[in-house]
């Protein structure tokens, strides 16, 4: 009785303070698909990832309150290898930290949690041309892995819900495809698209080991137009992506947990320079162009990111016979 009683409490805290935890949390689908640059290839990348949520929405109902903000830094490193020009393997890891502050009434709620996050391991499988010249699918199934703490608590000892922590607790299938074509009537330019799937798992010790509680599973599609020129001596891509975004209901003891889940359309500006041939800089700014969400939830206002990528060839020896 004390443990239904609990997640009912529970419950009712999470519709007040409007839950976030589909839109707020590391981007680990937005940074996947490193690309094959062939045979002995490493990648090295490092991002910094700002999402700010201040928008407060009622279904597609924007509300005239902003009493509510959610701040998430991110630090994104990944690592990939191509062991054949078809076959790779990349790593993502991350670490987090989360901010949500509630003023109302004169007061104000803040609570803050930083962590190691938890990562993304992925196999893939190129097949060039083939869908005609200069196309390359990419095929790519991984997981994502808990690493990250789900059990921290607020200095009172409650431990905050699971949209604040900084790991899920739980092992998730990832399905990843991604297809690009390059234009004949514009050489530099190419249009891409991409499609990842997120299927959850439960974290079967959730609420120090009272409950379970799984995030809803996420679809995410995008489609985007990059171009290049050279200034400088330096090749600069400026691009433009819309991307959509698909989140399911998170479920607590197997019911479905309100305010959690929905649906948004982002655009998101990109521009790159590779300064060398092997350091490549980029940044991009995504902004919310339509979102419905079920219940009332916080919605991103504004994510921003920079990061730079290293490419590191394997060195060739040869041998004189």
């Amino acid at each position: 009785m004390r443990k239904v009683l609990f997640i009912t409490i529970f419950i009712l805290a999470q519709q007040l303070f409007s839950q976030t935890c589909c839109s707020g949390g590391v981007p680990l689908s937005n940074n996947l698909g490193l690309p094959n640059e062939g045979k002995g290839v490493w990648i090295l990348g490092l991002n910094y990832d700002y999402n700010n949520l201040n928008t407060l929405n009622a279904g597609a109902d924007k509300l005239d309150d902003d009493s509510r903000l959610r701040i998430t830094n991110s630090i994104l490193a990944s690592l990939g290898y191509a062991f054949t020009d078809r076959i790779s393997v990349e790593a993502l890891f991350t670490w987090v930290n989360q901010t949500r502050t509630i003023t109302q009434f004169g007061n104000e709620n803040f609570t803050e949690t930083t962590g190691i996050g938890d990562a993304v391991f992925l196999a893939k499988y190129a097949i060039p041309d083939i869908l005609g010249e200069r196309t390359v699918l990419n095929l790519g199934v991984g997981t994502k892995a808990p690493l990250g703490k789900s059990d921290l608590t607020t200095e009172e000892g409650f431990q905050l819900t699971a949209d604040l922590q900084p790991g899920s607790g739980a092992w998730d299938m990832i399905g990843w495809m991604s297809i690009s074509k390059g234009l004949n009537f514009r050489p530099s330019a190419t249009v891409s698209g991409s499609f990842t799937y997120r299927l959850t798992g439960k974290n079967n010790s959730y609420l120090n080991n009272t409950s379970t509680y799984e995030f809803g599973d996420v679809i995410q599609a995008n489609l985007g137009y990059t171009d290049q020129f050279l200034l400088f001596n330096t090749i600069f891509s400026p691009g433009v992506v819309f991307k959509y975004r698909n989140a399911s209901v998170d479920r607590i003891e197997d019911s479905d947990l309100p305010n959690t889940g929905g649906e948004w359309v982002f655009v998101r500006p990109e521009f790159g320079a590779q300064i060398t041939p092997s350091i490549i800089l980029s940044t991009r700014l995504e902004l919310p162009i339509y979102s419905y969400v079920n219940g009332t939830q916080l919605t991103p206002t504004l994510r921003f990111t920079a990061g730079i990528s290293f490419l590191l060839k394997k060195k060739e020896v040869n041998i004189l016979n």
